[in-house]
């Protein structure tokens, strides 16, 4: 009944936004090949969307049922954090091979133009050391012997983290929050045809947990089918005991023994106490916001500061970007323009380079030249800009080395190339003038590959994360210099996780409307589809939908990634001959996004994923 109330735009609009998603040089949407060594999630195809036009309020999330979930609440008289937890508490359920009760979170909630950030990012047990990675040969171990099994899982953290939110902006009932999901969950939910897919695909899980392998496979070890009723018992009487108790439901008492239990037992065991899980407590921060100019509008843009790296990367990568000849180089009858994705290549490398350099828990990781806003000084900038060949015939630098603000000499070694993975993104705004981005995670697909069960004889559970891998495997470099973003006891990972809030950047220099919410998941690749899309958005005046569609591309500073099946080989010819590799491979995003609009709001889903935006 909920998705008939949404708008849909009108067919003027619907060919213009297609004219603008299809900018291939086969003019076709990409096509998946199956797993992807190098995506979070595989590719389960293409689906076609037009945007939604909404005028209160708006709630954009991964999966229709938990978009559906916030929208009731905001009926309800709820605001867009009460809506935001309901729809984690469903996507925990509904799309569990990527976020959940098991794993954390970053939120940005705006109330009413006063913004704070929210940390929900797991922490190291007390018992991890910096060589947790590092096996028998004394080398990093491989990525699946590391992530599969206890030795991963970091203490979970989203559930103290909305209910520390909670607390200060909540409008309606904790327990009412969780209801929807704990319905969903004893009534049972269709099987999506993404979550048979990555089921299908899945490497380990089955193999490496019973109760996982009993809730997700059937008995002749095939994934349960699309369409199929899912109910998750288990899953419900743990969010009863959450609604009760709040995070003393999950960080205490039986649930949390059953966690613990799981993650010693295991043979690739892990360090996670019933200690750590009792003493852990989410952090206020404060946002890390930045100035954007872009058609001669004034912005301000708003992200989480570390332990995440997105909103540094990104502000770097638009900064360096806005001290070069770029804006020479926008969309040409719809479709990229190779000169531009080169700049923005460079831009990337230098960016990721100082990002792999200097960032990692502000609690144990001093900032460069004592702030972060060092990374983004003016001057800097230009210095960083100028070191992008230009010229008629243009060189790439292919691998960048990081810089020294102010002159600084960094005290830590830089962290080596790794695999990031996950997670899931919402965006609402209500009816009150309140607005949040949040990205929540459990890291890899399907974490890692345990799920919690008490044993009382009830299906299913929860998954628990591998945000363990996160951290550097590598604790340090060959000299005995430190990486920033290596384990400790009690640290947060670092991470790559963007929720972005823009907001119009007024005459007298105070901060204005809010103009979009957005973010992804997508691993380390998250920054570069959020930077993506703010710039489109914001450069190249295109609406939230029409931005999202756009091809993927960046660079971590290594090879050039080009999103296979958008960009061809008229790209790929084009940025090969700056003599830098160049990689063709799935590039599955899932952004969100909500932008205003004259007359309301306008929401934006990925069509490489199955979300939705409503509202009323």
């Amino acid at each position: 009944m909920l998705l008939k109330k949404h708008l849909w735009l009108n067919l003027s609009l619907l060919t213009a936004i297609s004219a603008c998603a299809t900018h291939t040089d086969t003019n076709k949407p990409p096509q998946s090949s199956g797993i992807n060594a190098n995506t979070p999630e595989v590719a389960s195809g293409w689906q076609h969307k037009n945007g939604w036009h909404t005028q209160k309020s708006a709630v954009a999330a991964a999966n229709p049922m938990a978009t559906e979930a916030g929208l009731k609440i905001l009926q309800q008289g709820g605001n867009a954090l009460d809506a935001a937890i309901a729809v984690q508490m469903v996507l925990g359920l509904v799309e569990p091979q990527s976020s959940g009760i098991g794993g954390g979170a970053f939120l940005l909630y705006d109330d009413q133009g006063s913004i704070t950030a929210y940390d929900g990012r797991e922490t190291a047990p007390a018992g991890a050391t910096e060589n947790l990675f590092i096996g028998a040969d004394g080398k990093p171990m491989s990525f699946d012997d590391a992530v599969v099994g206890g030795r991963s899982v970091a203490t979970p953290a989203v559930i103290s983290m909305l209910y520390t939110a909670h607390q200060k902006h909540g409008k309606l009932p904790w327990a009412q929050l969780l209801q929807p999901a704990i319905d969903l969950a004893d009534k049972g939910f269709p099987v999506s045809a993404r979550l048979n897919k990555l089921l299908k695909a899945e490497k380990f899980l089955a193999a490496n947990d019973a109760d996982a392998k009993a809730y997700f496979y059937q008995t002749n070890g095939e994934a349960v089918p699309v369409g199929h009723l899912l109910k998750n018992p288990e899953y419900a009487a743990v969010l009863r005991l959450i609604a009760a108790q709040g995070p003393a439901g999950l960080n205490q008492g039986e649930v949390a023994q059953a966690m613990v239990k799981k993650v010693q037992g295991h043979a690739n065991k892990g360090s996670l106490s019933l200690t750590d899980l009792k003493n852990y407590r989410a952090r206020e921060r404060t946002p890390l916001c930045f100035d954007y100019t872009a058609r001669k509008q004034n912005y301000e843009i708003c992200g989480m500061p570390p332990p995440s790296s997105g909103s540094l990367t990104i502000a770097q990568i638009l900064g360096i970007l806005a001290h070069t000849d770029a804006e020479r180089f926008g969309l040409k009858n719809g479709a990229l323009d190779a000169a531009w994705l080169y700049r923005y290549g460079e831009a990337s490398r230098l960016a990721f380079a100082d990002r792999n350099q200097y960032i990692g828990d502000p609690d144990f990781v001093k900032a460069p030249a004592g702030s972060w806003m060092s990374l983004l000084d003016k001057g800097y900038l230009q210095q960083r800009a100028a070191l992008i060949d230009t010229s008629a015939q243009p060189k790439s630098m292919n691998t960048a080395k990081a810089g020294q603000p102010k002159a600084l000499q960094a005290a830590y070694a830089s962290m080596p190339h790794q695999k990031e993975y996950g997670t899931s993104h919402i965006s609402i705004v209500d009816k009150y003038g309140n607005a949040l981005a949040m990205t929540t995670t459990i890291e890899s697909q399907f974490g890692s590959k345990l799920m919690v069960n008490r044993g009382k004889g009830l299906a299913g559970g929860f998954l628990l994360n591998n945000e363990m891998t996160d951290f550097s495997f590598s604790p340090r470099d060959d000299t005995g210099k430190p990486v920033a973003n290596r384990v400790e006891p009690n640290k947060r990972p670092r991470s790559s996780m963007s929720p972005t809030l823009v907001y119009e950047k007024l005459p007298n220099g105070k901060r204005g409307k809010l103009m979009v919410s957005l973010g992804s998941p997508g691993g380390a690749n998250i920054i570069h589809y959020t930077a993506k899309t703010l710039y489109a958005s914001l450069n190249w005046g295109l609406n939230a939908q029409q931005a999202i569609n756009l091809p993927n591309f960046g660079s971590n500073n290594g090879a050039m990634q080009l999103e296979q099946g958008l960009l061809g080989d008229s790209y790929v010819n084009a940025l090969k001959a700056t003599e830098q590799e160049v990689k063709t491979l799935e590039m599955t995003s899932g952004l969100q996004a909500i932008s205003r609009t004259q007359n309301g709001w306008f929401g934006g889903a990925d069509p490489r994923r199955e979300g939705i935006v409503l509202g009323e």
